[in-house]
């Protein structure tokens, strides 16, 4: 995060931006959700207008945090852009969505390697405005909790190709749905391209497919519907992923970062 320090709240828990900030988010928001129009899922669309995100202003995590308790139970809490495993596992668990409170620059509007305030709450929140999606948030988090360290690591697979980077089959074809592909402009365009490869939602595909995070991905895992998403995790998952373990990766569909 080089460059960048994470906000802190004031008493009234507000979070201090500054115009230029509120116009980097304008300019972000304004372009992006414009350019989403036929690539999201309808739900997620449906969530911005819900939370009433718009141009005018970064918005406020307690802002955010309030609408979505009233909406589906989920909520949001500012946090530095990196916590530990067992911390974001936690909040998860407990139907809490962590977000970093920074804002990209400028002369990083269209990649940042750390996520920001953009990326967290255009990206991931709309969509827990959805009980389906709210349900496997929940799930995951508890589920990645119970099963602890040694685990962890393809836990973080299954969010990867999921909430950051999941695609949907809807009645108008393939959508976006990862909050990865809704905040990137290269990702949305290149995962709807036609030109990456897309796979059915498998856990145990899921579990062994590596990714990297400085490239746009080369596959993506398609879901028929946020409940199949939630339903996923009545599998025996600490056995899939010992399976998984057991069986080895699949080979990477990228090249080996230098």
């Amino acid at each position: 995060m080089a460059g960048y320090s994470s906000k802190l709240a004031g008493p009234d828990g507000i979070f201090s931006y500054s115009p230029e900030e509120d116009a980097v988010w304008g300019e972000l928001f304004t372009r992006q959700f414009a350019f989403l129009q036929d690539k999201m899922v309808p739900a997620y669309l449906e969530g911005v207008t819900k939370l009433d995100l718009t141009a005018d202003r970064v918005p406020q995590v307690r802002d955010v945090d309030a609408r979505l308790g009233a909406l589906t139970g989920a909520g949001v809490v500012g946090v530095p852009a990196i916590i530990p495993p067992s911390q974001f596992f936690d909040l998860l668990a407990q139907k809490k969505f962590p977000v970093a409170t920074f804002l990209r620059r400028r002369e990083e509007m269209d990649y940042i390697e750390e996520p920001d305030i953009f990326h967290e709450v255009f990206g991931h929140c709309p969509l827990l405005t959805d009980p389906d999606y709210a349900a496997f948030i929940e799930r995951f988090g508890t589920e990645a909790r119970a099963l602890g360290k040694a685990y962890s690591w393809r836990m973080f697979r299954l969010f990867w190709f999921t909430v950051e980077f999941g695609m949907i089959a809807t009645k108008d074809g393939l959508r976006g749905y990862g909050a990865g592909i809704a905040s990137s402009p290269s990702e949305t365009a290149h995962a709807l391209s036609g030109k990456a490869e897309m796979l059915p939602f498998d856990l145990m595909t899921v579990f062994r497919t590596p990714y990297r995070i400085d490239i746009v991905q080369p596959v993506y895992f398609v879901i028929e519907s946020f409940a199949q998403l939630a339903a996923a995790l009545d599998a025996d998952v600490g056995a899939l992923i010992d399976e998984a373990k057991r069986l080895g990766d699949l080979p990477a569909r990228f090249e080996k970062a230098a």
